[in-house]
Order: C-alpha cells, then sequence, then structure tokens
C-alpha cells in the first residue's frame, strides 16, 4: 500500500468564491482543504522514502508518479490522482488525511522548519499558491528583462508577481485596488500598480509601456472581465498565463482579437508537485517568502470565521493551524 496517514499542521482556505458561494456541487459532511502540510503518522507498507515523523508538504492533487504525465510533469492529468476534499476524497482541514501514493505525493521537508513558524508558513504556499503563480508565470513566458502584467490581487496574483520577480522580470505591473494586497505586491517585486478595472486598466498599463502593453501576463481570477483585461494589456506577441479557475457565464476570449495579434495562451490547474523542487530551494534560503500571503490565523473551529472574512476582503487568505 504506497498511502500514509498524516497530522496536518497547517492548512489554508482557498483563495477563490466558488465554494463558498455555493457555486460548486457539494454534499452534506464533504471534507474540504486542498493546501496543508504536516507530520506523518504512520505509512503503507509499499510506502519507501518516508517515516513516521517526517514533516511533509502535500501538493493540492496526489498523484502516482509513474504514469507518462507525471513523468513529464504534468502531475494533475495523472490518471490515478485526484483533487484533496473532491467527492469521496479526504481533506486537509481535519485532524488527519489519508494520503494515496504518499511517496510519490509528499515532499519531505528539512525537521528544524518544524520550529520556524513564518518558515512554515512560506512552506505551505508550496501546496498551492505560489507553484500556481508561478506555473501562470512559465505559461506567460516570463523571462529576464521582460515586462509583466497581473491580473488579480490575491494569494495566486500575488505569488505571480513573486514568481515573475525570481524569473528576473525587469518591470511588473500589478493590477490591484486593495493597498494590503498592493503593498504586499510591491515588496514581491513590482514596480507599478494599476488601480482602475477594465477599459481603465488596459489604458493605465499600455501607458505604462509606451503603448504596447506587457509581454508576459498573469491571469489569477478566471471571471469574463479579467480575461478581457488580460488580452488588452497583452502586447502582440505576448503570452497569457491564466490560472484563475474560470467561473461566470463567459470566458471572455475574442479569438480573432488573439489571433490577428499572435498572442498566446497557455495555463490552467498547475502541475504544482513538479514545481516543488525547484522552488523550495529559494524557500528555504529566503530567497523568495511567499508568507505575507497568509495574514490571518484561525483554529479548526474558526474555519467559517476565516471563510467569511476572506469574501468579504477583510482578508487575504487564512492559515488554519491544527
Amino acid at each position: 500500500m504506497r498511502k500514509a496517514a498524516q497530522h496536518p499542521h497547517s492548512s489554508a482556505g482557498p483563495g477563490t468564491p466558488i465554494t463558498y458561494r455555493g457555486e460548486s456541487s457539494r454534499e452534506p459532511g464533504q471534507r474540504i482543504g486542498h493546501e496543508f502540510l504536516g507530520v506523518v503518522e504512520e505509512t503503507g507498507s509499499g510506502v519507501s522514502g518516508l517515516k513516521a515523523g517526517d514533516l511533509v508538504v502535500a501538493p493540492f492533487v496526489w498523484s502516482d508518479g509513474v504514469c507518462d504525465y507525471c513523468v513529464e510533469g504534468l502531475t494533475t492529468s495523472c490518471p490515478a490522482g485526484g483533487f484533496w476534499g473532491s467527492a469521496g476524497s479526504d481533506g486537509g482541514q481535519g485532524e488527519a488525511v489519508r494520503v494515496p501514493f504518499a511517496d510519490a505525493t509528499l515532499v519531505r521537508l528539512p525537521a528544524e522548519a518544524a520550529a520556524d513558524d513564518r518558515l512554515l508558513t512560506a512552506l505551505l504556499s508550496l501546496s498551492d499558491v505560489m507553484g500556481t503563480g508561478h506555473h501562470a508565470a512559465v505559461g506567460a513566458g516570463v523571462r529576464p528583462g521582460s515586462t509583466v502584467a497581473v491580473v488579480g490581487d490575491g494569494a495566486v496574483g500575488l505569488c505571480g508577481v513573486l514568481a515573475a520577480h525570481r524569473l528576473g522580470a525587469e518591470r511588473i505591473i500589478a493590477l490591484g485596488r486593495h493597498a494590503v494586497r498592493t503593498d504586499i505586491a510591491r515588496k514581491f517585486g513590482a514596480t507599478d500598480v494599476v488601480a482602475e478595472r477594465g477599459e481603465a486598466a488596459i489604458e493605465a498599463v499600455r501607458e505604462l509601456t509606451r503603448g504596447q502593453g506587457a509581454h508576459a501576463v498573469i491571469e489569477a481570477v478566471g471571471t469574463e472581465q479579467s480575461m478581457r483585461t488580460a488580452v488588452g494589456i497583452a502586447r502582440d506577441g505576448g503570452a497569457i498565463g491564466y490560472v484563475g479557475v474560470p467561473h461566470g457565464s463567459a470566458t471572455g476570449l475574442d479569438l480573432g482579437v488573439m489571433f490577428g495579434r499572435n498572442i498566446a495562451l497557455r495555463g490552467g490547474v498547475a502541475p504544482v508537485r513538479a514545481y516543488i523542487p525547484e522552488l523550495l530551494p529559494d524557500i528555504l534560503d529566503g530567497r523568495i517568502d511567499p508568507s505575507p500571503v497568509f495574514d490571518l490565523t484561525v483554529d479548526l473551529d474558526g474555519v467559517l470565521a476565516g471563510y467569511a472574512a476572506m469574501d468579504d476582503r477583510t482578508a487575504l487568505k487564512p492559515l488554519v493551524k491544527l
């Protein structure tokens, strides 16, 4: 059995409103929590490389590590994989969680990290938001010297700013209207902030880029308006890396415009397991610190209040400590 039981140390509330507002189907009693790290309690007979007592982080999708997709790094397409909190599966917002394919899914962390709350918080971001922001930056083709625009000032968008800075972007334009969030964006490497929305935002970004737009656009919202904005601020020949979970009535894509301007689109569900080996050393060495995106700490009894705070924008992303 390649399974392990894990005691979550920390978990996080998702940044999308889909579950909280009832935009996705949920059954009463269905478990939730797709971002967590914790300590291994016991392992199945087929698990290698992990033992009881190990501190580990869990990507938001489990995978077997041996299929063609996993070998290629697209762990989210693993036929044997699944999403935490989906129907019939376990979730991280609880006292324990059973992890399938534990040795392929979980990533062991240094034991000494358990004594450093800030570092643990930063490491929790590897379960989703840091890897997802990185996925968007890679999809958008961020490279040294490029101009990047980020649509969305949630945890993923902010981690997209951090990822773009890490990849060497020269100019990073963050679109957002909430001062607490744009302050984090600047801390993460944003050189400019655009508070406008819609057509006004497109005009503002173009004014900052000599009328051309950004080489790379990170879309981290998932609405029709955000996608229209992303297309509008992309430079001819540029690319959009999209990771915002689509919700709403339409995509906002005008393929004719994108075709005429040679704008590429790449993204989707981030295979964060494949990115952890690349990002983990930078967090451990302090080269990047995503921890500021977690701005509210609650216990298990406070999860509902944490979701409410995130929904009304009084919190960016709650951290659940168990």
